[in-house]
């Protein structure tokens, strides 16, 4: 066992006590809460890096909480997938959070519901414990509802209320198929859980329903078509901020959610003995990938592209999930984390032209290269990306999932994700077009209040996307032990 697995809760812990600090420094300092979550981030970033560093010395990690021994007490768990997540959950945060800076929303309270979020998201991927997992889920549910609703108009208004009631109908759902599968085995520990599943019978009907109901709630949470009306209004309502939040960590937090359930708790073995579940699961999600990718088509509006091709995306890595091989399980890990880094990054670079060119629509992105050649050329490089060409992080992901489903003998998901690119093509090409092929309007405003960190931080996000594709051989090396445990 490691020495160091207490810093499982530690890393959970800081940012969730940290969140007081914010609304009682209000009684005296208005401005405190940047700086109190700088401080408890870049702790927990320094932790997460040493948690993972001791995650690749000596294996799996758990940890029992209050040394009450699982399945009776809370077990958390950490393994180079969880550690690989955790990274990029800290780095997405502080990265906004630097966005945050000169772009704002600001206020203590503000930085006390992102401290929050990020403390919930923290649980998530650390627990052992389905019910915890609920917590967890939540408290990063009710987080995000206030931050959307703090761009302070009517939309958001509506967009966080929208938000709420989806998104606590599918904790709720979730919530029903953990009570189904306590009510099966007696325990709640995910490790547990596997073993006694088995036991009861992974046809009986207590299982499915309960394996149902989670994974419908889950889907809520992810946006999966037809559960995704909720994400493109918060994208839009919500500060560009926590856009990037939502589009680049919230559904992939529930994707490793997703990830845990059906891998750690009721198995490959479970697909396999439910073979119509697995299948429509498959082309269920190959239709959200199709169909995100229809509606970004149809968008003028840059952030309402950028939501619908988010829910494209996660159709797309849920799809590799459910073929669930060690190609396509990998290669959605990939497009997942680079999913992450990406989107975040075209949330924060729209935002910055918001700022400096008051520019939201297709219309009005004409001629910002010649005006901006850095952030236009970074918007080039994060497009290729989630388009997914080579080298990038973007191709690789899909290039994994669609071996996976050509070992499976699934070639029609194959052509479909080769379809999906072409179709990604014909939703970014025409901004392109816009910043460089046609004149910019001298009467529009360029109030040039883009701060050079903001730069720094896009331009960064557009390096890891093409870095992360060109090492992916040995990101596989560091996750096929992990892979190999979850598809066993």
């Amino acid at each position: 066992m490691s020495e160091l697995a207490w810093l499982a809760s530690v890393i959970i812990l800081v940012p969730i006590l940290s969140a007081v600090i914010p609304v009682v420094a209000s009684l005296r300092y208005d401005r405190a809460g940047w700086w109190v979550t700088a401080v408890s981030l870049g702790v927990t970033f320094f932790l997460t890096l040493v948690l993972l560093l001791e995650i690749l010395a000596v294996g799996t990690i758990r940890y029992e909480m209050g040394g009450i021994p699982a399945p009776f007490g809370v077990e958390l768990y950490a393994d180079a997938f969880s550690g690989t997540v955790l990274l990029l959950d800290i780095l997405m945060a502080l990265g906004v959070l630097a966005y945050t800076r000169t772009a704002g929303p600001r206020g203590n309270a503000f930085y006390s519901g992102y401290l929050l979020l990020t403390g919930g998201m923290m649980g998530i991927i650390l627990t052992g414990d389905l019910f915890n997992l609920y917590i967890f889920l939540e408290m990063m549910g009710i987080a995000a509802y206030a931050l959307v609703a703090s761009a302070e108009s009517r939309w958001s208004t509506y967009a966080a209320f929208k938000y709420l009631i989806l998104g606590t109908v599918g904790a709720m759902l979730y919530l029903l198929g953990v009570a189904f599968a306590f009510a099966a085995t007696g325990t709640l520990n995910m490790a547990d859980l596997s073993i006694r599943l088995a036991e009861v019978g992974y046809t009986d009907p207590v299982v499915v329903a309960s394996f149902a109901l989670m994974t419908i709630g889950l889907a809520l949470k992810i946006a999966l078509f037809p559960l995704h009306t909720w994400l493109a209004d918060a994208h839009a309502a919500a500060p560009s901020a926590i856009s990037a939040l939502i589009s680049g960590l919230m559904p992939a937090v529930a994707v490793y959610a997703f990830v845990r359930v059906i891998y750690s708790v009721f198995t490959t073995d479970f697909l396999a003995a439910n073979p119509i579940i697995a299948e429509g699961l498959i082309y269920g999600t190959i239709l959200s990938l199709l169909i995100g990718n229809v509606f970004a088509i149809l968008q003028r509006q840059i952030k309402l592209m950028l939501a619908y091709s988010t829910i494209s995306q996660f159709g797309l890595i849920v799809v590799g999930l459910m073929i669930a091989n060690e190609r396509a399980l990998f290669g959605s890990i990939l497009q997942m984390f680079g999913h992450g880094i990406i989107k975040g990054g075209l949330f924060i670079l729209a935002g910055m032209f918001a700022i400096r060119f008051d520019a939201y629509t297709l219309e009005e992105y004409a001629g910002l290269a010649k005006r901006a050649p850095v952030l236009g050329a970074t918007f080039v490089a994060l497009s290729i990306t989630m388009i997914g060409l080579p080298p990038s992080v973007g191709f690789m992901g899909k290039w994994y999932i669609a071996l996976g489903a050509i070992e499976e003998g699934l070639w029609l998901i194959a052509v479909l994700i080769v379809l999906s690119t072409v179709m990604t093509l014909a939703y970014v090409v025409p901004f392109i077009n816009r910043l460089y092929f046609h004149p910019f309007d001298d009467d529009r405003p360029d109030r040039s209040k883009v701060t050079i960190g903001m730069v720094v931080a896009v331009v960064l996000a557009a390096v890891v996307g093409i870095g992360l594709g060109l090492m992916s051989a040995w990101i596989e090396t560091v996750l096929r032990e992990t892979i190999q445990v979850l598809v066993k």
